[in-house]
């Protein structure tokens, strides 16, 4: 009995030895190097940029969506809303800054010309006035007119020149046109209606979830009523490019591979069809062997990992597909 279970523990322990050799030291008669891995692809969780509520999605699990795709939409009428409003106010600020660019029209300048020329001759009469009482006053020496009268005459000519006055600035003014300053605000005002309504066709924009990529949909998350939100994935997606396999090295074999270096991968479903393939990547650092490989043996092996990157154009690989890579020494 004794010498039957050391025959089966030497047995069960060549095997563990002999299934970790294989495992990552797989080196056939023709000089090739084989590991055994599992095929891994980039993924994406996409999520709208603003917050609203979704009103449409147009991709399910298992579609292929093309770089650009519109994939769902939120609700944007109440921003459509404000940016119509927006355009609105821009165009009155467009034409109030057009009034002030063109200046004053030369109706405008006739009519101050016309108030002018009338307080002109406003005064001249005052002036008149004053002089025909002040010529009575001194043919009567007095008696013929009353100080009230010479004082109000008097007024009157000072109110008639402070008009004139009034009325010769109002000219030269609308002759000069709008100041440089009042231009400079009206085109300033201009650019921040400009910028909101910008930011408001951007907020639009926002609530269309356009795919980044060629890719698959793995999974839709939210549904048409749900609030969608920028921490809120509504879709994991799969890129179809790049591709690779991802295997570990060991440190005696590692030697043996470079970058660039040719490969074929085989999986079950397809064994006498291989996909072809180059080294694209070789940790400089060594790390133990993931735990998804269950023996304790290989688990505290100290291993490189390794990244086939494939070209697939059939698209036969999928995410963590076991695969097997074959490596030709030399290539």
């Amino acid at each position: 009995m004794k010498k039957t279970l050391i025959v089966v523990v030497v047995v069960v322990v060549l095997a563990v030895v002999g299934g970790a050799w294989w495992y990552f030291r797989d080196t056939d008669a023709n000089g090739k190097l084989s590991l055994h891995g599992n095929v891994d692809i980039r993924q994406i969780s996409l999520a709208f940029d603003g917050s609203g509520r979704v009103v449409e999605l147009h991709a399910d699990e298992g579609d292929r969506v093309k770089a650009g795709a519109v994939l769902g939409v939120l609700d944007t009428r109440t921003l459509a809303l404000q940016a119509e409003q927006a355009r609105a106010q821009i165009e009155v600020q467009r034409q109030n800054l057009a009034r002030l660019h063109n200046g004053s029209r030369p109706e405008e300048i006739a009519q101050a010309r016309s108030r002018l020329a009338a307080a002109q001759a406003d005064a001249t009469r005052a002036r008149q006035d004053l002089a025909r009482l002040q010529g009575i006053a001194a043919k009567t020496r007095g008696r013929g007119v009353s100080a009230q009268d010479l004082d109000r005459a008097r007024s009157g000519v000072k109110v008639a020149q402070a008009t004139v006055a009034e009325q010769q600035d109002a000219l030269r003014l609308i002759e000069q046109g709008p100041r440089k300053e009042d231009i400079a605000g009206a085109e300033a005002q201009l650019r921040v209606s400009q910028a909101q309504l910008a930011l408001l066709e951007h907020q639009i924009a926002q609530g269309e979830l356009k795919a980044p990529a060629d890719a698959v949909v793995r999974s839709r998350l939210l549904e048409p009523g749900d609030m969608a939100s920028p921490q809120k994935a509504v879709f994991a997606l799969a890129l179809s490019q790049p591709k690779w396999v991802r295997v570990y090295v060991s440190e005696p074999d590692l030697g043996k591979l470079a970058l660039g270096m040719a490969a074929e991968v085989f999986t079950d479903s397809y064994p006498d069809q291989p996909v072809h393939g180059k080294v694209g990547y070789i940790s400089s650092v060594a790390e133990f062997t993931p735990k998804s490989v269950q023996t304790e043996e290989l688990r505290t092996s100290l291993v490189y990992e390794v990244r086939v990157l494939v070209e697939d154009g059939e698209n036969r690989l999928r995410l963590g597909q076991p695969a097997t890579v074959h490596f030709v020494n030399g290539e």
